[in-house]
């Protein structure tokens, strides 16, 4: 059978660790015998960012604003032990702070649904989304340990030297003081991204923050998502079927619990952060998580939601065998070529996409998966495979739909 082509290339963004070992399984086993895969290549290891003083991170995410589509592997964000263990210059930013800032992008996480993986929510029966702004808040925050008594106050200074001040509190001995701010232009990017994604996957959208206390922050949140999508989105929304609504925060986590699923939660940077991990671990594993980066004028970086699997890949150069979960990785890249797809109008493309991604889904409802769902899943007698047996299987499984096809 002849290889499906494409005209355009997606952007590939290797990376580190164990997740790059499965990035090449990946690419070997399941995207290349199928795909004439175009793709400009950025290594985005920790060496080839410290060779580079990381303009190879800044490159990457330039070439995503090129052609509209990326795919990236799991990459390390370096702390003290990683200074030391990879000899850098200096302790690099995250990949991912860099390139969401560069695309303006909002995330968006949502888990893959199989049979045998139940939530531990019982009313969910469809995936939440989870879409997470990111920019701001306490990820760029300024903070000061306060020694004693004193008075604390915020001051902004304009370009023309007036000054504004409130004070934010007085003092009576020592305790700890933090600032934060964002911008009107991020928030309407947010809001932009996350009322476009909700379009494009026909998915209801919550917004929730905590206007009723954060009466000028918070609370302008609230009013740049209603102005948009009163002058933008109302009547978009109406035509596709689906609604959009903001609650308080609180409101929302009750909510949700109750809910059933299937719909687009948006959350400030540090809730999304937060309730991203408890939706996933709700739903059974951080591996089985998607993630997408969405700018506002349509740029998606696909991805998997976790990290670079540090304990297995230490295993791995022991010449150990390990049954690193692969899914959400596979799924990135099923994302990104899906969107290539949709974008050039190559249907085959869309339909292995859509293929691959049942074969995966199959092959773990068959019973066979890494050790990390078999010990969480209902199936019984299932097959615990490495890390190499399970995209193998998902192969074999995705010929058997060939050969029906």
């Amino acid at each position: 059978m002849d290889k499906i082509k494409m005209t355009t290339p997606i952007v590939e963004m290797d990376g580190d660790e164990m997740t790059r070992i499965l990035w090449k399984m990946i690419k070997d086993e399941l995207i290349c015998p199928y795909v004439d895969l175009k793709s400009e290549y950025y290594d985005l290891s920790l060496q080839k960012r410290n060779e580079t003083d990381d303009q190879i991170t800044i490159e990457s995410a330039n070439a995503a604003k090129k052609y509209g589509v990326a795919v990236k592997c799991a990459t390390i964000t370096p702390n003290a032990a990683r200074m030391t263990e990879y000899n850098l210059k200096e302790m690099w930013k995250s990949p991912n702070g860099t390139i969401r800032a560069i695309l303006d992008g909002t995330v968006f996480r949502a888990p893959i649904i199989v049979k045998g993986i139940e939530p531990y929510v019982r009313s969910w029966k469809k995936p939440i989304t989870i879409a997470r702004h990111a920019y701001g808040d306490v990820y760029k925050n300024a903070e000061m340990i306060i020694p004693g008594p004193g008075k604390a106050e915020l001051v902004f200074t304009a370009e023309d030297g007036t000054e504004t001040r409130t004070t934010v509190f007085d003092y009576p001995g020592p305790g700890v003081l933090q600032g934060m701010h964002n911008l009107n232009q991020s928030i309407e990017s947010f809001a932009k991204s996350c009322f476009n994604y909700a379009l494009d996957t026909k998915q209801d959208l919550w917004f929730a923050c905590k206007d009723t206390i954060s009466k000028k922050y918070d609370h302008t949140f609230k009013d740049i998502f209603q102005e948009i999508f009163d002058a933008q989105y109302r009547e978009k929304f109406e035509a596709a079927g689906i609604t959009y609504f903001y609650t308080l925060i609180d409101d929302a986590v009750a909510r949700v619990m109750k809910s059933e699923g299937g719909f687009i939660w948006a959350c400030k940077n540090y809730d999304g952060d937060v309730m991203s991990d408890m939706v996933s671990s709700a739903f059974g594993s951080l591996a089985m998580m998607t993630s997408v980066l969405v700018s506002p004028d349509g740029i998606y970086e696909y991805e998997a939601a976790h990290g670079t699997v540090q304990r297995h890949y230490y295993k791995y150069l022991k010449g150990e065998e390990t049954s690193t979960n692969s899914v959400a990785t596979i799924f990135a890249w099923t994302g990104a070529l899906r969107k290539r797809g949709e974008l050039d109008g190559i249907q085959e493309l869309c339909a292995f996409a859509d293929r691959l991604e049942q074969a995966v889904i199959r092959t773990i409802e068959s019973g066979k998966m890494t050790k990390d769902l078999a010990l969480i899943t209902s199936l019984e007698n299932v097959t615990v495979l490495n890390s190499g047996e399970f995209i193998k299987a998902v192969r074999e499984t995705y010929e058997g739909l060939l050969s029906v096809a």
